[in-house]
């Protein structure tokens, strides 16, 4: 099995385009969508219709189903999206989170020019949750050079209203960033201080659309004017500390490591995309519409096919191919994976098709080039080269507190291959009495294959990577832990369905099947048993004992399923039996009673309720990577036990609190897990720095890392109290004293000098959330 994650597919897409009107506002004479070949845009109606949105929805749920898939994007576009106005845009909206939000979890987007943005359309927007980017090319002079309206007036103005107003702080949140094509007459440095000036989360600097037979503009015969133009913004951003995160520098230096490009410009990331246009008609990717008349049309309908028809096409599978499914010109050049052949549509040219090395060939080249042999990439330090590699904005996402979806998103799937990759190092160890665990790891490679949902699930488990980092340090005396992959496989096997036999560890009497449930057999035996699966049920033989399933939701004396808790979007395993939850602090309570889980289940599901009203920014992230409450042993003075396990991503394990307090401990807790999971990505602080800090809300001089988990998991709960502050003194006085640490924290760490680079950028956008909030 590749060490790449189990629940994701080649052929699987993640993200979708819906182009809900085709017509704009503005005549932006670069345009790919009136201006370039296809014209395609003529015969079809004007907006999408909410039968075809609901049927396109439909279609993007099933798909994200039968792939397992943990979040899938949505970017709504046009035309101009805003043509709709609000209260059919907010019908839409709802409609997708209907029929989306119960498989998977949601990405909404949406890319607008901005001329119309306006509050009642950031309230909708902020309403369900949508990411809003917007073009505008720069300083005045050089957006005025293509985004006009049809009678040659100026949107600049217009645009920066928009601008503004997502700045403010009701709506930064939803602020994901400008889009800005790239004109070599305009002055790059003038476009990017204008750019800057706007306060974007990202800049997206896009090549203008051209192809062979449409070549870009090159004044004064220049071969690389883009080079050019792309170096003197990249030299000034290096000289400015790299203040805001540019795509296409990222991407760059991104792969330069080894690392993925995060677009399609660049980089050789597999394309997972289709569009759906107002008629229902699936299509690819939309820039294609400059090569040629009908250049992006696949000839299906979300009437008529399924996502997965869509991704079968022989267009799209080719764009999964890596270096093979380049040109031989750019498989033999240098930058190669680093440029990708450039953007697919570049690529075009008549009577070669595709096989083509990009338009913009000679200045991919000489840019990458010149960016490689800088004097500053060299230097990079380990911790700058692991945060290039990084989602552009993931550092600023996790220190503004809560994350949006992508960000959580990554995480998950970052600390999926990390699970992975430790089980393949397992794996290796199946040898002398552990010899059969490789039936285990055989197991799983097929039904990577035949049921990546399952066996991603069963990964994904927060206790999967606990078991394995305690595997590889040693185990634990009289525990057969490399056999225990053998039980991952079980508990794939039957989450797909599939009928499979295997040796497997029973310990004490136990023999557990993550996210699956329990066995207990009515003797303490330890070694090996005997399983079998038979798609709806199992038999275990250990010895003389067996014990037969026939329903896996049954309670039995011998058989206990796993406690699942589904309640409003969250999705969670009240976790009491898998032997791996010790990697908590404090003790786990033993298989709880009925009416103990009765009680869970009543807390949590309270508790929820309270973060949604309360906490709303910390759902998405917490519906996307909270797996596992482990309920703990009380503590005998009754003081409360909470706790994370930087080994078990996803799980928060805590005594039985009253809801109000159980919604403060899983917010306050998972911050713990997610700052974790950064830590695996990129080093935050300096590990040769040693000395311990003193920190107002403990006694002890505490090391530099928990200060920084400390504060972190402060500003969440502050903000908590924050938003019940109207409520109750009580209240008033914790928002006070959290809000008093958290700003204590970050004055220690930034004194400190112990933090990285990512670390300083991770602590000022703490400060900026903290600085943020309106006492």
């Amino acid at each position: 099995m590749s060490a790449a994650p189990v629940a994701s597919r080649l052929w699987a897409l993640s993200q979708f385009v819906l182009k809900v009107h085709s017509r704009c506002d503005l005549a932006c004479d670069h345009c790919y969508m009136y201006e370039h070949a296809d014209q395609s845009w003529r015969r079809r109606p004007k907006a999408m219709s909410l039968g075809t949105l609901r049927t396109a929805a439909a279609r993007i749920a099933e798909h994200a189903t039968r792939h397992g898939l943990r979040s899938v994007r949505v970017v709504i576009h046009g035309g101009e999206p805003l043509l709709l106005g609000p209260v059919v845009l907010r019908e839409m909206l709802a409609c997708l989170r209907a029929v989306i939000d119960p498989v998977t979890t949601l990405d909404l987007r949406m890319q607008t020019n901005g001329v119309l943005l306006s509050e009642a359309f950031c309230d909708v927007l902020a309403e369900h949750h949508v990411m809003v980017g917007v073009s505008l090319d720069g300083d005045r002079a050089a957006n005025d050079l293509h985004r006009r309206y049809a009678n040659g007036a100026s949107s600049y103005d217009k645009v920066r209203k928009a601008l503004a107003l997502l700045r403010r702080p009701e709506y930064r949140r939803i602020y994901a960033g400008i889009l800005c094509t790239i004109d070599v007459r305009a002055d790059p440095i003038a476009v990017y201080e204008a750019l800057l000036a706007e306060e974007p989360p990202r800049l997206d600097l896009l090549l203008p659309h051209a192809t062979w037979d449409a070549p870009p503009l090159r004044p004064d015969g220049d071969p690389t004017p883009y080079a050019t133009w792309l170096r003197r913004i990249h030299d000034r951003w290096t000289a400015d500390g790299r203040p805001v995160p540019i795509r296409m520098f990222d991407s760059v230096l991104s792969t330069a490591v080894g690392g993925p490009s995060g677009g399609e410009q660049l980089g050789l990331d597999p394309v997972d995309l289709a569009v759906v246009e107002t008629d229902g008609e699936w299509e690819q990717g939309d820039s294609l519409k400059i090569t040629f008349e009908g250049g992006a049309a696949t000839g299906m309908t979300v009437f008529t096919h399924s996502v997965d028809d869509v991704a079968a096409l022989p267009e799209l599978v080719r764009r999964q191919g890596g270096i093979a499914q380049l040109s031989a010109e750019c498989q033999a050049c240098p930058v190669v994976r680093q440029c990708g052949g450039g953007l697919f549509a570049h690529r075009f040219r008549t009577g070669r098709d595709f096989d083509n090395p990009s338009v913009f060939c000679a200045d991919l080249k000489e840019f990458i080039l010149a960016m490689n042999g800088s004097v500053t990439l060299p230097a990079v330090s380990d911790a700058d080269a692991a945060e290039s590699a990084l989602p552009d904005d993931l550092i600023d996402q996790i220190g503004s507190g809560f994350g949006d979806e992508a960000t959580l998103r990554y995480l998950a799937d970052t600390q999926l291959l990390i699970a992975i990759d430790l089980l393949s190092k397992v794996s290796e160890r199946s040898g002398g009495r552990h010899a059969y665990a490789a039936e285990g790891w055989k197991v799983l490679e097929w039904l990577d294959e035949a049921a990546p949902g399952a066996a991603g699930t069963v990964l994904a488990h927060p206790y999967v990577r606990a078991w394995a980092v305690r595997c590889l340090l040693g185990g634990e005396t009289g525990r057969d832990d490399v056999g225990y992959l053998n039980s991952l496989a079980a508990a794939a096997a039957l989450r797909a369905g599939q009928g499979v036999d295997l040796r497997v560890p029973v310990f004490a009497g136990r023999l557990h099947l993550p996210t699956v449930g329990t066995v207990h057999l009515p003797s303490p035996t330890t070694g090996v048993a005997e399983f079998s699966a038979t798609g709806s049920g199992f038999t275990v033989r250990a010895g003389a004992c067996v014990v037969a399933v026939d329903d896996l939701a049954t309670v039995g004396a011998a058989w206990q399923p796993a406690r699942l808790l589904e309640t409003d979007g969250l999705a969670v395993l009240i976790e009491d039996g898998d032997p791996y939850r010790d990697c908590h602090q404090w003790a786990p309570a033993e298989r709880i009673s009925a009416a103990e889980d009765l009680r869970w289940r009543e807390h949590v599901t309270r508790a929820w309720r309270l973060i949604r009203d309360d906490a709303a920014e910390y759902v998405p992230g917490l519906r996307l990577g909270l797996r596992t409450v482990a309920p703990l042993v009380a503590d005998p003075g009754g003081l409360m036990r909470a706790s994370t396990s930087r080994d078990a991503f996803g799980s928060v394990a805590s005594v039985l609190a009253e809801p109000a307090e159980l919604a403060v401990i899983l917010v306050h807790e998972f911050q713990h897990g997610k700052l974790g999971a950064l830590l695996d990505l990129c080093e935050l602080l300096d590990p040769s720095r040693t000395e311990r800090f003193v920190i107002p809300w403990r006694a002890d001089p505490r090391p530099v890392e928990g200060v920084l988990q400390g504060t972190y998991a402060h500003i969440a709960v502050a903000d908590m109290w924050r938003r019940r502050a109207d409520q109750s003194a009580k209240a008033r006085v914790h928002y006070r004293d959290y809000r008093a640490w958290s700003e204590a924290g970050l004055d220690v760490l930034r004194r400190s000098g112990a933090l990285t680079a990512p670390g300083a950028r991770l602590v000022d956008a703490m400060a900026r959330a903290v600085a943020g909030w309106a006492d």
